[in-house]
């Protein structure tokens, strides 16, 4: 076999989790499926696949060269495809990345809706709390909350985030309500530690900048334990506007000090230069920029 139809024998593979049903699926006999998987790893030099009598799964550099296979494989199709002169709906494999909260809150219900929209576009996610490099993780399209540096992506500004402090009405009427950053000396604190670089809380006052160091007795690194525990009554936290959008409308925390907030967070669609981004890619970072821009908790 040519190295694409390896290719075509590894993804096979790994979408049956198996031999026998890939060999089916491909019309081959499950011993050239065997033997072609065999042949591709001995020639990467790299164990894509962990066989055992009743299963099959994947390495990580198995799940790596499938992301890349995928995305390989559905650019040869949309090649064979512009060469023939068919203009057909967008179609193929696209990979997403975020944050693990934003992509739960926001993201998932908007890629739902695009795949409604675009029925031969399929979707899979990284869900994360860590920065992804898109070329070398093989990710086409990520949503990234932050200034960002000068890099060889292509970025679309889509709105932006505040970074609030919050504290459940109970809470703020069982003690003093802080107006100034010097009253929260005294005030139980709940350190969100991904949002406190250098461990300070920092604020604006008249175009100038300073910090709070907060001595919080609880610090957790997931924003939805920070929530819980303020919603709980038990003090106050700094997060980013959207992860408490819910619970804003619903009443169950209020915003204080706002008038000493920071500058916002910018949010950007990131994805490859234009003369690198196929149809199926374009598709999708046009829709996510034109739903992002529209929904009311990003822009702050």
């Amino acid at each position: 076999m040519d190295r694409l139809q390896t290719m075509s024998v590894f993804v096979a593979v790994a979408e049956e989790a198996g031999f026998a049903p890939a060999a089916r699926r491909l019309n081959l006999s499950p011993p050239s499926v065997t033997r072609a998987v065999s042949a591709l790893e001995a020639r990467l030099g790299a164990r894509l696949l962990h066989r055992t009598t009743r299963s099959v799964r994947l390495t990580d550099a198995g799940q790596r060269y499938l992301i890349d296979c995928r995305r390989i494989l559905a650019d040869i199709e949309e090649a064979d495809r512009h060469a023939a002169g068919i203009h057909a709906a967008p179609r193929g494999m696209v990979s997403v990345s975020a944050s693990a909260l934003f992509g739960r809150m926001v993201l998932a219900p908007i890629l739902l809706d695009l795949l409604d929209r675009y029925p031969d576009i399929s979707v899979t996610t990284l869900f994360i709390d860590r920065m992804v490099h898109l070329i070398d993780e093989g990710i086409d399209v990520a949503v990234r909350i932050a200034e960002l540096p000068d890099s060889s992506l292509s970025a679309i500004r889509v709105g932006t985030v505040r970074r609030v402090l919050c504290a459940s009405p109970d809470y703020l009427a069982a003690r003093r309500r802080p107006r100034l950053p010097a009253d929260l000396v005294g005030h139980e604190t709940i350190d969100f530690v991904n949002m406190t670089p250098g461990g300070e809380w920092t604020f604006d006052s008249n175009g100038k900048s300073y910090g709070f160091r907060p001595r919080s007795r609880l610090l957790v690194n997931s924003a939805d334990a920070a929530i819980a525990a303020v919603v709980a009554g038990r003090g106050i936290t700094r997060v980013l506007s959207y992860m408490i959008a819910p619970q804003l409308q619903a009443g169950a925390l209020e915003i204080v000090l706002e008038d000493y907030e920071p500058p916002g967070v910018p949010i950007h669609v990131l994805h490859k230069e234009p003369g690198q981004t196929s149809a199926r890619v374009r598709a999708v970072v046009d829709y996510l920029a034109q739903r992002l821009r529209t929904d009311p908790a990003l822009a702050s």
